[in-house]
């Protein structure tokens, strides 16, 4: 599956932020719990604009990453109201970009946005795509078990079935003891 870049940069940002949530993280916990977090996390993307670095800012990613958990699961009827909404609560205006070394994208905020709000509307219109594309299927839940990561499934046959490698080994593992212990 292909998108344009800055849809699959969202859509790989929105999946990085929803697996921050306890449960789906890599250390099982809630990886977005203080500001130091945040800014380790953000540290490692292209965020133009405000960052407020402070403890309001930290309550409003975590809304913008329960927002990305929430519409991920829908069908998609459901999940263009959710988006359209997003992007009301936002009054969302797109526009063409190009800044810190990367080519021309969309945005739908100011740069003076607070970051949740970027960060909503960001993956909004990254999943406008992927409802326009009628390509739904391609967000699912983490099949492993005990793991509620989200999966993004570009590959071009659409079998990708864990949000890491390690619940994948994790539950090849379990699949040959099970074949072991049978004989």
């Amino acid at each position: 599956m292909q998108f344009a870049h800055d849809t699959d940069e969202a859509l790989d940002f929105a999946v990085d932020l929803a697996n921050t949530v306890a449960g789906a993280s890599r250390s099982g916990e809630d990886e977005l719990a203080t500001v130091g977090q945040l800014s380790a996390m953000i540290g490692a993307y292209p965020f133009s604009g405000r960052i407020d670095g402070d403890d309001a800012e930290l309550h409003d990613v975590r809304l913008a990453r329960a927002a990305v958990r929430r519409v991920w699961t829908l069908d998609r009827d459901a999940a263009v109201v959710e988006v359209n909404a997003l992007l009301e609560q936002a009054k969302a205006l797109p526009y063409l970009t190009r800044h810190d070394g990367s080519d021309w994208h969309l945005h739908a905020t100011s740069a003076e946005a607070p970051l949740g709000e970027r960060m909503r509307v960001e993956a909004a219109m990254a999943l406008m795509d992927v409802i326009r594309m009628d390509e739904m299927r391609r967000l699912r839940v983490c099949e492993a078990t005990d793991c509620t990561g989200l999966v993004l499934d570009l590959s071009r046959n659409g079998s990708k079935r864990f949000c890491s490698a390690r619940c994948g080994s994790r539950m090849n593992m379990i699949a040959f003891r099970e074949r072991k212990a049978r004989g």
